[in-house]
């Protein structure tokens, strides 16, 4: 199944997509983070809403909103090749560090920061080099704990697109704390139009990952491309990783990290700062995942970066 979130008069509202490209309202849902502990829930909720279609929209007429609202959102590190550009911007002898093959790292990003997927974005306030970050989210079913990587793949109910936005200048600034990233990451995470169920992705599965090609685009033309399978850590061995000593619960979203070529940071560390401007306002931004869909965002100005100092030098 295919979920998406719509504005409606009345508020948000879930919906299941028809074949035709049409919108078929779930009655009476509009969250699916609460749908999404029961997985016989939400198919129940949709095969009724399929069977009554007693509310149609076509996609080309809904006012899309992010698929889900999730409770937490980890984004872990799992492309090699986007590791290794991003070193070299900052090291240019630099490479993957061992850590990477070691730990499924993640930072946790800021679930208020959930937008649409045809929302416009503004600038991070303060942020020269405004990026963004093509990537895959799972998404949590059933909440679980200290899961082995064989028992969590039950544990993930589906899959949405994920553009991170990322103001660059400013990430690097703060993590020379041997923090964060903290308000780099702070502004805006597009997902795409669809929660797609896990089901969905079967027939394309590559192993332990899926064969999807990711495409994104600034203002029409081809910035990078990828496939997810070359994920060096699995979605299942992100959710183990994410429920040790703690729990995962339903919605929690955890993003693949940035495919190879799917930002500007990686690109100016391969190829040079001067390789590609930085994202301005009335650039727009277009991602595209096999199955999953994705986003189309325009950017647009910051608000003021409003002055806060120490109270005290020393």
């Amino acid at each position: 199944m295919k979920i998406a979130r719509r504005h409606t008069d009345t508020g948000p509202t879930l919906s299941v997509l028809a074949p035709g490209d049409e919108l078929v309202d779930l009655v009476g849902e509009s969250d699916l983070v609460p749908l999404l502990a029961d997985e016989d829930r939400l198919r129940d909720a949709a095969e009724q809403a399929l069977a009554s279609r007693r509310s149609v929209t076509a996609v080309a007429d809904a006012a899309l909103l992010a698929p889900l609202v999730p409770p937490t959102f980890r984004d872990f590190s799992t492309f090699p090749a986007h590791t290794e550009g991003v070193v070299k911007l900052l090291d240019p002898a630099g490479g993957i560090p061992d850590e990477f093959w070691q730990i499924p790292t993640f930072y946790f990003s800021n679930p208020y920061a959930i937008t649409g997927p045809f929302a416009d974005v503004p600038i991070t306030p303060g942020c020269v080099d405004f990026d963004f970050e093509l990537e895959v989210g799972a998404v949590i079913g059933t909440a679980g704990h200290d899961l082995t990587v064989e028992q969590a793949a039950a544990h993930i109910a589906g899959y949405v697109v994920i553009n991170d936005f990322s103001a660059r200048d400013v990430q690097f600034h703060e993590m020379r704390m041997r923090l964060g990233p903290a308000k780099g990451k702070d502004t805006a995470t597009s997902l795409g139009q669809y929660f797609v169920t896990a089901d969905e992705l079967s027939a394309r599965a590559s192993g332990p990952s899926f064969d999807l090609r990711m495409h994104v685009e600034v203002n029409g033309e081809k910035v990078g491309e990828d496939t997810l399978d070359h994920m060096a850590w699995t979605f299942p061995a992100l959710a183990a990783y994410a429920s040790r000593g703690t729990q995962i619960r339903p919605g929690d979203l955890l993003g693949s990290g940035t495919c190879r070529n799917g930002c500007l940071a990686e690109l100016w560390g391969r190829n040079g700062r001067d390789s590609r401007p930085e994202l301005r306002p009335g650039d727009v931004v277009t991602t595209t995942v096999d199955i999953l869909g994705g986003t189309r965002n325009r950017i647009v100005e910051s608000a003021d970066a409003h002055t806060i100092s120490p109270w005290r030098s020393s």
